[in-house]
């Protein structure tokens, strides 16, 4: 039935449409991923102004009418993250970090934490973009993104055997690391990338682990055959351009 939603919400994406208006994908704590279009807001005197643009966390009101599409009726800015738009490695860090969750989640589904963590994660990047604008905080948002999508890889014992001595592998296909003896179609994964991975799913977002950039490296690959082989889902890489540890 018609009516209108109260919310909070990110904006995850915002796509031009027809003259003036914006379709937005926005991520919700009591709702998950909503799609709305935003009327006249490209116009030089809309009352939204710039706010409905990508990491803005509003206070919204979405009229939900006949359409697929609910409105926005009204918009107020909870955070604008200004810090964070003024440095390229956090802008960087911020958009791979929305579009992973805009394309991991369906819309509808809800997803508190998914929300909290996102928020956390555009905070930290607006307190101190340089500190936090790097491989190890991206690759540790991206696993306890996983967790909470049901895709956390095997850590404690070989995927495909369940041993739990001489880890020297990891298979995407398995869903974890794995031993030597279960290795023929796995890549090669360190002490150091392993370490890493159980601890940046341990540490708050904050406190992100620290690891060479090689164990970085080898890390992303885990997250990414993951999720390519259990979620059907090709995230992009991090990225180089901001800092490694």
């Amino acid at each position: 039935m018609p009516g209108t939603r109260k919310t909070e919400g990110i904006v995850l994406r915002s796509i031009r449409y027809g003259e003036a208006d914006r379709i937005l994908h926005v991520f919700t704590p009591e709702h998950g991923r909503l799609s709305a279009i935003a009327k006249g807001v490209r116009k030089a005197r809309s009352r939204f102004g710039g706010r409905l643009e990508p990491f803005f966390r509003l206070d919204l009101v979405l009229y939900e009418g006949r359409s697929d599409l609910l409105t926005v009726t009204s918009a107020a800015t909870l955070a604008g993250h200004r810090h964070l738009r003024e440095h390229g490695g956090a802008l960087d860090v911020a958009a791979r970090a929305a579009d992973a969750v805009d394309r991991m989640f369906d819309p509808g589904d809800r997803h508190p934490g998914v929300y909290h963590l996102l928020a956390n994660e555009l905070a930290l990047l607006d307190a101190d973009p340089a500190a936090h604008a790097t491989t190890h905080n991206a690759l540790a948002f991206r696993l306890k993104l996983m967790l909470a999508a049901g895709f956390t890889p095997q850590l404690a014992a070989c995927a495909t055997c369940g041993e739990r001595e001489h880890l020297s592998g990891f298979s995407g296909a398995a869903g974890g690391v794995v031993c030597s003896a279960c290795e023929a179609n796995a890549f090669p994964l360190s002490q150091d990338a392993h370490d890493f991975l159980v601890a940046a799913l341990g540490s708050p977002l904050a406190a992100a682990p620290v690891a060479p950039a090689r164990a970085l490296q080898q890390a992303e690959r885990a997250i990414l055959s993951t999720l390519e082989h259990h979620a059907n889902l090709r995230l992009r890489g991090v990225g180089s351009s901001h800092g490694r540890a």
